[in-house]
């Protein structure tokens, strides 16, 4: 599903690389491609979020095409958030980082990246998918309603280059990718839960309007998070927001 190798399409300043691969997708041109920029005017995060995009961050996007169904193309997010977790590792120089569901990266209790899985369907019957990754290495986005933290900070004053960056990622997420295409999500699912921030920790998810507060207990095979409710109960959320500690009382 991803292409390490595809070349590059670098943009001084664009509104955002997700934008960009949607408009080519929508000409018909799925890539392969890797479009980065060094300053994006309008960067998205989920749910519609603005990401401020400053120079000296990897703002980067892969276009490429696939016949998977889309239940299976979403799964790639969590390849994505494994393969930011390795370049926060490798850059760092220990293993620190973890995962937050369903793809949020964090060092230390903050996060350090945004990831934003995107398709459509392309009038050959395939699925145009862009994996859109924004990694902080030299300062953090504005307006980010959790505790954020650039790379830098934690590197012991070593100089981190954003080409360093955007070669590990390219590695990283192949390499994520290519074991969920030949083994399925399986694989991911351990590495993923190996990492997982909040796990066994009271939690909130919010769903929409709803709020669910338990306890998380793991991932299911298909991604949704398993939150174990008051009764006893498992509520799987496969959308939503998830905040940690005890809900607060009325």
């Amino acid at each position: 599903m991803i292409d390490p190798n595809a070349p590059r399409v670098t943009f001084d300043e664009i509104d955002s690389t997700n934008a960009e691969a949607a408009r080519r997708a929508a000409g018909g041109d799925a890539g392969p491609y890797w479009l980065r920029a060094t300053r994006q005017s309008a960067g998205r995060g989920r749910r519609g979020r603005t990401w401020t995009s400053e120079p000296g961050n990897l703002f980067i996007t892969y276009l490429g095409a696939s016949a998977h169904p889309p239940g299976e193309i979403a799964l790639l997010s969590f390849a994505a958030a494994l393969a930011v977790a390795d370049v926060a590792d490798s850059v760092i120089g220990r293993p620190v980082a973890l995962v937050k569901w369903p793809n949020d990266v964090m060092v230390l209790g903050r996060k350090v990246s945004g990831i934003l899985l995107e398709s459509g369907a392309l009038g050959d019957g395939r699925t145009w998918i862009a994996v859109g990754v924004g990694i902080n290495i030299a300062s953090v986005p504005d307006g980010v309603d959790q505790p954020i933290a650039a790379l830098a900070s934690f590197a012991d004053g070593k100089a981190i280059s954003v080409d360093s960056v955007e070669q590990i990622l390219r590695r990283r997420l192949g390499f994520w990718a290519g074991r969920y295409e030949r083994e399925g999500f399986a694989p991911l699912r351990d590495a993923w839960l190996a990492r997982a921030h909040g796990l066994q920790a009271p939690a909130v998810a919010r769903v929409g309007q709803e709020e669910v507060s338990g306890v998380i207990r793991g991932l299911s095979s298909e991604g949704a998070l398993e939150l174990e409710l008051p009764d006893g109960r498992t509520r799987l959320i496969t959308a939503g927001e998830v905040f940690f500690g005890a809900p607060k009382a009325a």
